[in-house]
């Protein structure tokens, strides 16, 4: 049937321009912001589901900052351990030089000057053993630093434990005076150097510890990031494709709506 008020050809062919330039805009989208699901509106499910592994995505870098905070603070305390390590065998050194009998009074007490300064420089780098305003050397943090390992329960956490190697505690101030004091402070070294050494092996513990934690949250945060690539990002190459496809079909969908625009013209021949 020819009519002049309905043209179903016209209105068939401009549904489905619509329904490729709806197409397009959707491939549009998915080239410009590399996702085939950027909005709630493209599908919701998919993007709830990646909304959702995007919090813990967030929540794993939240996990691995406190990691590294906590494994500078221990690393910071292990090299101090390390240096009054050093120090006291330096120290034991001196104590059992000065132990010599045959040592006169001026060596022994040049040897207790040296001794007392190496004394002063542990508390001096006990001190300064400090990251991020916390101290695990100095006895003043006996609870140590906890750091947060996982991202669903923030309870769960790796504490390492506070030490006190200040000179007082090991020991080693006082110094001494003549052979006897300063064989005894071989002993009392002695203890000094096995008490910062087993400190030493607590610290490089809870560091391992650390490590091996933010290594899993570093593994377990990529495996979800590629799960997350998976469920929203856009094939570009198919999107490519598919870009090219419709505008072909739109093309073809513009001639076709002309076509059909121009049929009700014909009546005219009719009445010639």
């Amino acid at each position: 049937m020819l009519s002049v008020n309905t043209n179903t050809g016209a209105m068939v062919a401009l549904q489905y321009l619509n329904q490729t330039q709806s197409q397009m805009t959707q491939v549009q989208n998915a080239i410009n912001t590399g996702l085939k699901v950027a909005t709630a509106k493209d599908n919701g499910a998919i993007y709830a589901i990646a909304q959702n592994m995007r919090g813990n995505i967030a929540g794993y870098a939240a996990v691995t900052d406190s990691l590294n905070r906590g494994s500078s603070v221990v690393d910071t305390a292990m090299s101090a351990a390390q240096s009054v390590s050093d120090l006291l065998i330096q120290m034991k050194k001196n104590a059992l030089a000065a132990s010599d009998s045959s040592l006169d009074d001026a060596s022994r007490a040049s040897l207790n000057d040296d001794f007392t300064a190496m004394a002063a420089q542990i508390d001096t780098i006990v001190n300064n053993a400090k990251f991020n305003d916390i101290n695990l050397v100095d006895g003043t943090n006996p609870t140590g630093i906890s750091a947060l390992a996982s991202a669903s329960d923030p309870t769960q956490t790796i504490t390492v434990a506070g030490v006190d190697l200040t000179s007082a505690t090991l020991g080693v101030t006082a110094g001494f005076a003549d052979k006897d004091e300063a064989t005894a402070m071989v002993d009392t070294v002695n203890t000094a150097i096995t008490n910062v050494n087993g400190a030493l092996s607590a610290l490089s513990s809870g560091s391992k510890k650390f490590s091996i934690q933010a290594d899993f949250v570093a593994k377990l945060s990529d495996t979800l990031t590629a799960g997350l690539g998976n469920l929203v990002d856009a094939d570009m190459a198919k999107e490519s494709a598919l870009l090219t496809s419709l505008q072909t079909k739109q093309q073809l969908g513009i001639q076709a709506l002309s076509i059909a625009n121009s049929a009700p013209s014909t009546i005219l021949s009719l009445f010639k």
